[in-house]
C-alpha cells in the first residue's frame, strides 16, 4: 500500500484542513488516472470503495500512475452534512475550478483543482446518493472536445445508465467532470449507492467499475472485461419544488415514465393543499429526493432524457 500523503488547505479559523491522498506508480510510467470519492462527505459507498481499492492495490499491478483521494470533502465527512461544506453551506461540486479569493468552498475547490485535476490525464469522481437521495446507479460525462474518450470511460465502468450532459440547458455547472472536460481532460462521475447507506453491493459495483476503467486506460495490468449493455441519455431535466413542502414520490428510481405521468405530489405539511408533479418529457427517474421535507427550489426528481 502506498504511503499516505497530505494536502493541507487553509482552514476557516486559520488551521489547516488535511486531505489525505495516495500515489501509485510514477510520472513516467504511463497514463495518469486520478480518482476522487467523498466530494460529498456522506456518500459512503463511494468512500468505502476508494478506501478498499487503496488497501488492496499492489505496486506491481500499476503500469501507469494512480492518484486516489478517498475523502475530498473532509469537513463534510466529519459533520455528516448532505451535499454541502458545513463552513459556508456551499456545494463543493458546483464550485470548481474554484477561486483563491472567494468563499471557503471556492478556495477549497481551487486547491483541489490545482493539485489534482489540472495535472492528470483522466479523472474519475465516485459518488452515491446522499442522505436524502434515492438513486439508480449511473455515470455522467460532458459534451466537450473530449467527450468520445469520456464516453468510453463511462462504458468501461459497466453501469447500465449513462447520461451525456449537454452544454445547452446545462443543469450542473462547476462540477469536477465539467471543469476537467473544459480543459481537455476526459472525466466521468460514477454514482452507486443511495441514502447515505454503506451498501456492500454499491461498494462492489464501484470497485468493479474502477478496476475495469483503470485496466481499460492502461493504468493497471490485467484484461478488462467486455462492455455490458447500456442506455445513453441525452441530458437531464431536474424538477425542483416551487415552494417548500411535503414530498411523496410516485415511483421507484429506475422507472421509465412518459410525458404527463405522475412523478409525485408536493403539498402543505399539514395536508391543506397538494400539487401533482408530472413528467414534462419522456425519461427515466435516475434519482429523486426520498425525504418528505423539501425546501423551496429543492430537487424533487432527476429525469434522464432519451
Amino acid at each position: 500500500m502506498a504511503a499516505k500523503q497530505i494536502l493541507s488547505i487553509p482552514g476557516p479559523d486559520g488551521s489547516g484542513v488535511e486531505v489525505p491522498y495516495f500515489e501509485f506508480g510514477t510520472s513516467n510510467s504511463g497514463p495518469h488516472l486520478t480518482v476522487f470519492a467523498g466530494i460529498h462527505g456522506a456518500e459512503y459507498s463511494s468512500i468505502a470503495a476508494a478506501k478498499q481499492f487503496v488497501s488492496e492495490l499492489k505496486d506491481d499491478e500499476v503500469v501507469g500512475r494512480l492518484t486516489v483521494v478517498p475523502i475530498v470533502n473532509v469537513l463534510s465527512f466529519w459533520a455528516r452534512t448532505a451535499f454541502v461544506v458545513p463552513v459556508d453551506n456551499q456545494n463543493l461540486n458546483r464550485a470548481f475550478p474554484g477561486n483563491p479569493q472567494g468563499s471557503f468552498t471556492d478556495i477549497y475547490a481551487f486547491q483541489i483543482f490545482e493539485k489534482f485535476i489540472r495535472n492528470t490525464d483522466y479523472l474519475l469522481d465516485m459518488h452515491a446518493g446522499d442522505i436524502p437521495e434515492s438513486l439508480e446507479p449511473f455515470t455522467i460525462f460532458e459534451e466537450s472536445s473530449v467527450e468520445a474518450k469520456s464516453l468510453a470511460m463511462a462504458k468501461s465502468y459497466g453501469i447500465k445508465h449513462i447520461v451525456r450532459q449537454r452544454q445547452a440547458g446545462l443543469v450542473v455547472a462547476g462540477s469536477t467532470s465539467a471543469t476537467a472536460a473544459a480543459i481537455g481532460i476526459p472525466a466521468i462521475i460514477a454514482e452507486s449507492g443511495e441514502n447515505g447507506i454503506l451498501d456492500p453491493v454499491a461498494v462492489e459495483r464501484h470497485l468493479r467499475g474502477l478496476r475495469n476503467l483503470a485496466r481499460t486506460l492502461g493504468v493497471l495490468n490485467g484484461e478488462p472485461f467486455a462492455g455490458s449493455p447500456n442506455i445513453l441519455y441525452d441530458g437531464w431535466n431536474w424538477l425542483r419544488a416551487e415552494s417548500a413542502g411535503w414530498w411523496q414520490p410516485a415511483h421507484k428510481t429506475g422507472t421509465d415514465v412518459k410525458a404527463g405521468d405522475l412523478l409525485g405530489t408536493l403539498g402543505d405539511v399539514w395536508g391543506d393543499s397538494q400539487t401533482e408533479i408530472r413528467a414534462p418529457q419522456d425519461g427515466t427517474v435516475l434519482f429523486q429526493t426520498s425525504s418528505p421535507a423539501v425546501s423551496e427550489n429543492g430537487i424533487l426528481v432527476g429525469l434522464a432524457l432519451r
